[in-house]
C-alpha cells in the first residue's frame, strides 16, 4: 500500500503524528485506524462475495479487476483466439511510415532517397509541392478563392 514510502518520509509521519496526537493518544489512534481498514476489507469482501452469488455459476471464474479496462484489453489481447499475435508479428511500422513517406514526397520506396529524386515528380504521381512562379510586372498575383 505504501511502497512509495522512504525510510525519512516514514520517520516524518512519525514525529508529525507523535505532535499532532500526543504519545498518549497515539497508540489507541493506530488501533481505530487498523479497524477502520479492517471492517472495510471485510464489507469488501463480503459484498464482492455477495456479488459472485447473484451472478451465478456460469459467472464463478469472475474477477472484479477485469472490470478494469487496462487489464481487460491486456486479458482479451493476451488470448490467441483471435489470431492477433499472427497479426501484430507481420505489420512493421517503420517499413509502414517509410512507404508513406516515400509515397508523399514521390520516391519509389524500393530506391533509396537522393535529393535530386526528390524534387524531380515520379511519373504518374502529382508533384503537390509549391513552386513560385514570378508574374510578369503588368500581371496581377493569382488568384486564391481560399485566402479571402
Amino acid at each position: 500500500m505504501f511502497n512509495d514510502i522512504g525510510p525519512l518520509e516514514l520517520v516524518t509521519l512519525v514525529v508529525l503524528a507523535v505532535l499532532v496526537f500526543g504519545p498518549d493518544k497515539l497508540p489507541k489512534m493506530i488501533q481505530d485506524v487498523t479497524r477502520t481498514i479492517r471492517k472495510i476489507r471485510e464489507f469488501s469482501e463480503s459484498a464482492k462475495q455477495d456479488i459472485r452469488n447473484e451472478l451465478g455459476p456460469e459467472f464463478k471464474d469472475f474477477e472484479f479487476e477485469d472490470l478494469n479496462p487496462k487489464t481487460y484489453l491486456r486479458k482479451q489481447l493476451e488470448n490467441d483466439d483471435l489470431g492477433l499475435k499472427e497479426i501484430r508479428n507481420g505489420f512493421d511500422l517503420k517499413k509502414e511510415m517509410a512507404e508513406v513517406t516515400d509515397a508523399v514526397h514521390g520516391r519509389d520506396s524500393d530506391t533509396p532517397a537522393s535529393p535530386s529524386s526528390a524534387s524531380a515528380p515520379a511519373g504518374g504521381t502529382v508533384d503537390m509541392t509549391k513552386k513560385s512562379e514570378k508574374a510578369g510586372p503588368d500581371e496581377p498575383p493569382p488568384f486564391d478563392a481560399d485566402a479571402t
